[in-house]
């Protein structure tokens, strides 16, 4: 792209079409938006964050694009990712108060490369927290991003990402039954143990990732 200086997302479409599916079978109003500038998406977002969410039980955006840490590219140039969810903050967007707002960012954060190495899984924590009447402004926002501060993200052109390929698989098997941190508990182990790069270029080969 002239604009940007990134290149073409081959594999993007797969992604697209999986995550209709996906989160129409879940019961989601869903609408796709393709090739959007900055402003484009900024101006989404705030209407639908206008929108009378009382009868929702949450909201979901994802966003398929390049990035860099903190950024989403648009077809026209980036934009800071919290300037875009920033709408849904519950000061600003009251009928999702309490409720899940939830943002799935596929997207490279960096260059870096993952060589990986054989060890067995740690132990995850969790941190819970007394529930208070009067809540932070951005509470109860759920950010899953495709890689780790500072790497690449990973897309096959004919399948589509790892990250949006699990998610969805994981979606589709469980997503009526485990609860959303679950879901993507399951969705980082499947990208870490089922996602390796195939590469001719030796530094592009043998790669992995982690959400």
């Amino acid at each position: 792209d002239k604009a940007t200086g990134m290149g073409v997302r081959n594999g993007t479409d797969k992604d697209a079409e999986a995550l209709f599916k996906c989160f129409r079978s879940l019961g989601f109003d869903v609408m796709v938006y393709n090739d959007c500038s900055c402003a484009r998406m900024q101006d989404l977002l705030k209407r639908a964050s206008e929108e009378d969410h009382t009868n929702s039980a949450c909201f979901a955006c994802i966003l398929l694009s390049h990035g860099e840490e903190n950024l989403i590219y648009g077809k026209d140039g980036v934009i800071p990712i919290k300037d875009l969810t920033a709408h849904f903050r519950g000061d600003r967007c009251k009928t999702l108060l309490e409720k899940p707002k939830l943002f799935f960012i596929q997207a490279c954060r960096g260059t870096e490369l993952d060589d990986g190495i054989q060890a067995d899984s740690g132990p995850i924590n969790d941190t819970d927290a007394n529930p208070r009447h009067k809540i932070p402004v951005e509470a109860d926002f759920l950010f899953a991003y495709s890689t780790v501060p500072g790497y690449y993200s990973w897309r096959n052109p004919g399948r589509g990402s790892w990250f949006v390929q699990a998610l969805c698989s994981i979606l589709d098997e469980h997503g009526k039954e485990l609860e959303v941190m679950q879901i993507l508990t399951r969705v980082n182990d499947r990208v870490a143990r089922h996602f390796e790069s195939q590469s001719d270029d030796p530094r592009f080969n043998e790669k992995k990732q982690i959400p």
